[in-house]
């Protein structure tokens, strides 16, 4: 009972610090928010905790082949994810979120497969996060050497737990302030985050194109 007390708390910490990174999927969901709806935006998200659990369970109990893997193959997987965060980034900047902000409340049930997806996805395309992953697991000492099976099921519970809550926070604060937002300023958000997950991709494959050119 000591170990879950011990573990618990820190395992929904390192979920909640691993999904914390403005990065392309919090942008992605902050603008999902306030041009579909809370609900999509946090099914999103559930999607990316999907994503951040597997990377939990790689790091946990293939560490040290995990690791390798990246360190020998870093410069392709940072190319290919480059590449799929520039794609997305054009599908945004070219799609009219003022059109799905009139039928906010109208959302078919499949769509939220298609958004669920869409978060699973894009926060996959980014195996780097195991480095990050690696680090808290050390930072939080969570790892203890005479864990058994139940206390490894409850860290990999409270890592969900810690991601799921985490993007419940950020949906239900941005659909708090959404009101305050105007069909312009939408439609300047989209563009601004499509233009950042754009930049972000194209940075990530120059330095992999600069790293394969490197003799």
């Amino acid at each position: 009972m000591e170990q879950l007390i011990y573990i618990l708390p820190r395992a929904m910490a390192i979920g909640a610090l691993i999904s914390a990174p403005m990065g392309p999927i919090g942008m992605l969901i902050i603008q999902r928010t306030l041009s579909k709806g809370r609900f999509p935006a946090f099914v999103t998200g559930l999607g990316a905790a999907l994503s951040d659990l597997i990377y939990c369970l790689l790091a946990g109990l293939g560490l040290s082949f995990v690791t390798d893997f990246i360190e020998q193959q870093q410069v392709w997987l940072q190319l290919g994810g480059g590449v799929v965060l520039a794609i997305f980034a054009v599908f945004l900047f070219r799609k009219n979120p003022t059109r799905e902000l009139k039928t906010v409340d109208q959302i078919p049930a499949n769509n939220y497969w298609s958004d669920f997806v869409t978060g699973f996805l894009l926060t996959f395309s980014n195996p780097l996060i195991l480095f990050f992953i690696v680090g808290l697991f050390a930072r939080f000492t969570i790892l203890l050497p005479d864990i058994g099976l139940v206390h490894y099921i409850a860290m990999y519970i409270g890592i969900l737990g810690g991601a799921i809550c985490w993007w419940y926070g950020i949906t239900w604060l941005v659909s708090r302030l959404r009101h305050r937002i105007n069909v312009r300023s939408l439609w300047l958000i989209n563009r601004v985050v499509a233009a950042i997950l754009f930049i972000m991709g194209a940075i990530g494959v120059t330095m992999a194109i600069l790293d394969l050119l490197k003799p």
